[in-house]
């Protein structure tokens, strides 16, 4: 199973992306909730994934954090509602007002999603319903703390990439520098003397 990818992003035209990883392109879908917090053509991804293997095709599924790849695993599990329309619902309502809706059966909120008629949207309370509560009491009911490691993160990689184009390397050049050693330093400090030396040691 393919559960993170972290590489360059080359395309985007929701609900598709392409991420080169290490020279391999793999081909996403992602909700539009993702494709809002991604950055420009050429910056470096982080994305966790679910990968759907079928019979005619094999599927990789991107989020921008593990809540988002959550409620899409689970929803996808309700009867009738396959990737297409679990993709659709977080493109349309946020994890949290997803929980709202559920917990308080409000049924006209879900049937304003796109593909989601009232019988599909009982269908979501009914069966979401003890899930959402299995998930509040191991805790928070989304990891907060993942996002904002993933939001210091990409602030050190922002930093180190800014640093590296005052030093005069070209955007796309210091991205894929970064990427080769991301999640190796604790500081955009560290991270530019890696993306350094690694590139000296390849030239």
């Amino acid at each position: 199973m393919i559960g993170r990818l972290q590489g360059i992003l080359l395309e985007k035209s929701a609900p598709e992306l392409l991420l080169d990883v290490n020279g391999v392109g793999y081909e996403i879908q992602a909700p539009i909730s993702t494709f809002a917090v991604l950055g420009r053509i050429g910056d470096p991804v982080i994305l966790y994934t679910h990968l759907a293997i079928r019979e005619d095709a094999h599927q990789l599924y991107g989020f921008s954090d593990k809540s988002q790849r959550t409620l899409f695993r689970t929803l996808i599990k309700v009867s009738g509602v396959g990737p297409k329309l679990a993709l659709a619902i977080l493109s349309g309502m946020d994890v949290n007002a997803f929980a709202s809706c559920v917990h308080a059966e409000d049924v006209t909120a879900l049937t304003k999603l796109p593909g989601v008629g009232k019988k599909t949207a009982e269908r979501l309370i009914v069966e979401m319903r003890d899930r959402l509560k299995e998930w509040q009491s191991a805790g928070p009911l989304w990891d907060a703390v993942d996002q904002q490691e993933q939001a210091s993160a990409d602030s050190m990689l922002q930093d180190a990439e800014s640093a590296l184009v005052a030093l005069g390397y070209k955007p796309t050049e210091a991205a894929k520098m970064l990427n080769k050693v991301a999640g190796q330093a604790d500081s955009s400090e560290d991270l530019i003397r890696l993306a350094l030396r690694n590139s000296l040691g390849n030239a």
